[in-house]
């Protein structure tokens, strides 16, 4: 008998500012050799004395490395993550390659001379402003939030342990909360981190909208482990899952990416993300969608017509279509692709 603990992935997904996914920036897979989870590693050694090289968190770092190789302008990308990537470690690192970061935090750090942490400034800063974002309840409908926002410029210091070794860096702390916890979701309390300059209220909704945008890697594991069943493969050894899931994660991102391709640019040309034979079956199949003589069609002329074969109705009230839609549509498409192949090949 032996312990199987299976295959990890940590993945960084590029994607605009107005929340079209680029592709993976970076990728990296590893395995652990037993389960132990970080309270009973807590009992025994004083995580801040680890170095971070030690630490799985370590892949924060490594994508960081690996996402501003991949792209030629470091200054223009800013890396945004989640509480699990507050790490004194990746600020340092993200100065020391020239780019930028914004993540949430839930470690109160030492500001100022060391006499004082981020919270007791942040008591201290008054209220920049007001701003309402829509949000989703527990049982899925929509209703708008109204959080009370904060910024100030603090010197932040590393851990007791590590002042040695990393330097004090002057970062933004940006704080957006609910005055009342509301009855049917969680209270929004969004304590954010970054190397951004915040100079007005305006500044500092536009980092809450960059940040509302980690959501994307989210819809992206989703269609990974929805969509291509990834967590399904009975592969027996860790290549052979890596480089099917290396596939996977690339037929995930064109799910996405055409998805939000119909919402950010629809009277896009088609040829941008289908080939014209994909085009004529689209054609010849699906019935529908108005069309003026002399006018080309536009991709979302083509993109609604995969989401038909999804099971999208496509009727005047509906939102657009969304990514389990696509994912039917296009397994579809892939059908009807191969069977015309068929057809001209070995004829009827």
């Amino acid at each position: 008998m032996h312990t199987v603990c299976g295959l990890l992935m940590h993945s960084s997904l590029a994607v605009t500012t107005e929340g079209l996914p680029l592709g993976l920036a970076a990728v990296k897979f590893w395995n652990r050799q037993k389960f132990k989870g970080t309270a009973a590693l807590k009992r025994k050694i004083n995580p801040t004395r680890v170095p971070i090289e030690q630490k799985e968190s370590f892949r924060w770092l490594e994508n960081m490395r690996q996402s501003t190789a991949l792209f030629a302008a470091p200054d223009r990308c800013v890396h945004i993550g989640d509480r699990e990537s507050d790490i004194y470690e990746l600020f340092c690192l993200s100065q020391e390659l020239g780019t930028h970061f914004l993540v949430r935090t839930c470690v109160d750090r030492l500001a100022g001379e060391g006499d004082h942490t981020i919270a007791d400034d942040m008591k201290a800063t008054t209220i920049a402003g007001q701003h309402t974002v829509p949000v989703r309840t527990a049982n899925g409908d929509m209703s708008t939030a109204t959080v009370d926002v904060r910024y100030h410029r603090l010197r932040i210091l590393p851990p007791i342990g590590k002042q040695k070794r990393y330097p004090a860096l002057t970062l933004t702390v940006l704080h957006a909360t609910e005055q009342n916890t509301p009855i049917d979701r969680p209270k929004i309390d969004w304590k954010l981190l970054t190397d951004l300059p915040v100079d007005s209220h305006d500044d500092a909704v536009e980092k809450l909208r960059w940040y509302a945008l980690r959501w994307k890697i989210e819809v992206f594991h989703k269609i990974l482990k929805s969509g291509c069943r990834a967590e399904d493969a009975r592969l027996r050894t860790a290549d052979r899952l890596v480089r099917l899931i290396a596939v996977f994660c690339i037929l995930s991102w064109r799910i996405f990416w055409m998805t939000m391709l119909l919402r950010a640019n629809p009277e896009a040309n088609p040829a941008l993300a289908l080939t014209e034979a994909d085009r004529e079956i689209l054609d010849l199949l699906v019935a529908g969608g108005a069309h003026l003589a002399g006018k080309p069609r536009s991709l979302s002329h083509y993109l609604l017509k995969i989401a038909r074969l999804g099971g999208y109705l496509a009727r005047a009230s509906d939102p657009p279509p969304g990514n389990i839609v696509i994912w039917r549509g296009l397994s579809r498409l892939n059908d009807l692709r191969i069977g015309a192949e068929m057809a001209r090949l070995v004829g009827n």
